[in-house]
């Protein structure tokens, strides 16, 4: 669903030159949920609006849906829908004639775009809103709003950034109810970025991480968090000369990677599948006769991959500002198959 060979984007800042994306390679099937993650600056959203035609690579090339990002610009759009992190919808329009609107923008005839747009509503509930305008609504209608125009068109492909940025909880937990249920019915290929790691998580078959305009790791949430050598389990003891046995009698019970010391009456240790390993070393030490006063398990984060991968944690960094919306000082807003309307570094 997609393939990049080499995406590279730069810019000019003054007599300097920012290299966002540096020479990207993607791989993604159809059918998958992939997450791609990395702090702010990393050349996300960059990489996004290349892909989906709506920033010029300045090196390198992809497929998407089957069709080239230089060439075919129109049948991208016509295959794929674009979920940007700022609101897409009218501020004055009525949330029916919105959506409405978008069919007729894809060749949709009236009767087809109204039957649509009844659908999408219905399927995010949003049809108790259909007179609303846009205006009028919370920050979670909005957001769903954004998906519903989104997959008028019955997209092969979906490209969300930060989709429920901003969000409470249960609007985050709701919107990703409907993203996941649309999938489920229409199998539909989902590439998303968050700063939620647990959504990525929970959600993603497939992680990438992207720092400095580079890919730098990939794989599944498990693996990614595995490679950092098992997980966490911190053993305090009531004797200081205990803290010394509890690494050799740890290594009889469990596969140990790492040890270290906090503190005096503490030992850290790095070990596989520490649910398991924990009742074993515990019943190990005590036999052993060590007094253990407490016992702490664990499991690896994304942010801790993020903080082995790159030294910063997720959220660190400067805020990535799409060039597009800072040259022109728009949000982005909904995407079009029409050829005439988005041209390099404006929105659409």
């Amino acid at each position: 669903m997609i393939h990049a060979e080499g995406l590279t984007r730069h810019f000019g800042s003054g007599k300097a030159t920012v290299e966002a994306v540096r020479g990207v390679d993607l791989e993604v099937t159809a059918g998958e949920l992939v997450a791609f993650l990395g702090p702010n600056g990393a050349g996300k959203t960059t990489t996004l609006r290349m892909l989906t035609t709506l920033l010029g690579p300045t090196a390198g090339t992809a497929m998407v849906a089957g069709h080239d990002i230089h060439r075919e610009q129109a049948a991208v759009r016509q295959r794929i829908g674009y979920v940007g992190q700022g609101n897409g919808a009218g501020h004055n329009q009525r949330v029916g004639d919105e959506l409405v609107s978008q069919g007729r923008s894809y060749g949709m005839s009236r009767a087809d775009s109204r039957a649509r747009a009844a659908e999408v509503m219905e399927q995010l509930d949003l049809g108790a809103l259909r007179d609303r305008k846009v205006m009028t609504l919370s920050g979670g209608q909005k957001r769903r709003l954004d998906v519903a125009i989104g997959i008028m068109h019955r997209p092969e492909l979906l490209f969300l950034d930060e989709p429920t940025t901003g969000l409470d909880p249960h609007s985050r937990a709701n919107l990703w109810e409907h993203i996941l249920q649309l999938r489920a019915d229409v199998g539909t290929t989902i590439f998303l970025t968050t700063h939620y790691l647990d959504e990525a998580d929970a959600m993603a078959e497939r992680v990438l991480v992207m720092d400095h305009g580079r890919v730098i790791a990939e794989g599944t949430s498990e693996q990614l968090k595995a490679d950092l050598g098992g997980d966490r389990v911190t053993v305090s003891v009531a004797r200081e000369a205990d803290a010394d046995r509890v690494v050799a009698i740890a290594a009889q019970v469990a596969a140990v990677h790492a040890a270290s010391r906090p503190s005096q009456r503490q030992v850290e240790l790095r070990v596989t599948r520490g649910d398991l390993a924990l009742a074993p070393l515990v019943l190990a030490l005590a036999e052993a006769s060590v007094q253990v006063v407490g016992v702490d398990l664990q499991r690896p984060t994304l942010d801790d991959v993020f903080l082995s991968l790159t030294g910063r944690s997720l959220r660190e960094g400067g805020r990535e500002v799409p060039v597009a919306d800072a040259a022109s000082g728009a949000p982005s807003a909904t995407l079009s198959p029409a050829t005439d309307l988005v041209s390099e570094g404006a929105a659409v």
